[in-house]
């Protein structure tokens, strides 16, 4: 069965993003992009909602990357099926993108059985809650970073109830950001 994996990092006041969504506040070196190739390299899809989804688009459909960017990073990002849960978004210009209108429990289900490699969920805070209270995540491995944002765009936004996790894997990296995995208890 294939698992679906949040991958986000995360001020430790629980932010995904600033409150105008900006992202600077996060340090970002050759050894946190070697954890990320990792684990791109163990999936074949990824999960947006749209806000994340039309920022990723923008960046990585840019034809003027530069050559710091990984090449397989660039090939992961614009080759690698994407599905982008949206009720607004008209249509998707950044190519393997399907649109889907809205979370359904046994679509998802029916994904995670069919043939292929990891899901993984980038940003995208709204589905990972709405994922996260249909137990459908099998992984949150969250990039803590040494931040306080005091505001911003929740990792978590709308839960009411408690989601335990068991810490499997912790982390540290030079730049001063912790990973921490996580599952779900059962």
């Amino acid at each position: 069965m294939r698992k679906i994996s949040v991958l986000n990092w995360v001020s430790i006041d629980g932010f995904i993003a600033g409150i105008h969504g900006e992202t600077d506040w996060f340090p970002w070196d050759n050894e946190i992009e070697d954890f990320y190739e990792q684990r791109q390299n163990k999936a074949d899809t990824v999960i947006y909602g749209r806000e994340t989804y039309e920022v990723m688009s923008q960046y990585w459909s840019d034809e003027t990357l530069t050559a710091s960017d990984r090449p397989s990073f660039v090939n992961f990002m614009n080759n690698t099926p994407k599905i982008v849960f949206s009720k607004s978004l008209a249509n998707a210009v950044w190519n393997n993108t399907k649109i889907v209108r809205e979370v359904n429990k046994r679509d998802i289900e029916h994904l995670k059985c069919g043939q292929g490699s990891d899901i993984l969920i980038y940003g995208s805070g709204t589905i990972v809650s709405q994922l996260s209270k249909l137990k459908l995540i099998d992984e949150y491995a969250l990039m803590v970073y040494p931040v306080v944002l005091g505001s911003g765009k929740p990792l978590f936004p709308n839960i009411s109830d408690r989601i335990k996790l068991d810490l499997i894997t912790t982390k540290r990296y030079s730049c001063g950001s912790n990973l921490h995995t996580y599952r779900p208890y059962n």
